[in-house]
């Protein structure tokens, strides 16, 4: 199975912010933007093994600021790192400023999706090579976002987690 690059896997799209997406103080949903994020993630994944994905976890949501009616909203999404079967994905959300047209990050996200064939079993995916050095941050940090993620479900002995042990031990 031949690795493919976080570049392969970009997915983009850009959202206006209506009035049905706001609530009473006039801010993009929440629930409404991990929706738009759980969409374009789906997507990376996707792109990444050309199979159906199905969301597996919502691993961290940051709220950085609220996102205004009317605002223009780009959310990006890579994968961070393919396991056995699943994959990470990280998703930036940025708002375009109206008048200058620069854009900052208001938000970003972590999903796991998992692969699975046509009986919903999980299927093995291509592993994913890092380049650029947000993206060999984010995959470094994978392995030990799912270290923690797997004792905190009670599937992993924290004495098992490796990478984890390093961060805490030095081992």
């Amino acid at each position: 199975m031949k690795s493919k690059t976080a570049k392969e896997t970009l997915s983009i799209t850009t959202k206006v912010v209506l009035p049905n997406d706001t609530n009473t103080l006039g801010n993009l949903f929440g629930g409404q933007l991990l929706a738009w994020m759980d969409v374009i993630s789906s997507v990376a994944a996707h792109r990444h093994c050309k199979r159906v994905v199905v969301t597996a976890s919502v691993n961290n949501v940051s709220f950085k600021s609220p996102i205004k009616e009317a605002s223009i909203v780009t959310l990006e999404a890579k994968v961070s790192r393919a396991f056995n079967s699943s994959m990470e994905v990280f998703v930036d959300v940025y708002v375009e400023d109206h008048v200058t047209g620069e854009r900052s990050k208001s938000n970003e996200a972590i999903y796991t999706f998992v692969a699975v064939d046509q009986n919903g079993g999980p299927i093995e995916v291509p592993k994913l090579v890092a380049e650029t050095k947000v993206e060999k941050i984010r995959f470094e940090g994978a392995l030990r976002r799912k270290q923690l993620s797997l004792i905190l479900a009670g599937k992993m002995e924290p004495t098992e987690a490796t990478e984890l042990k390093k961060l805490f031990l030095g081992e």
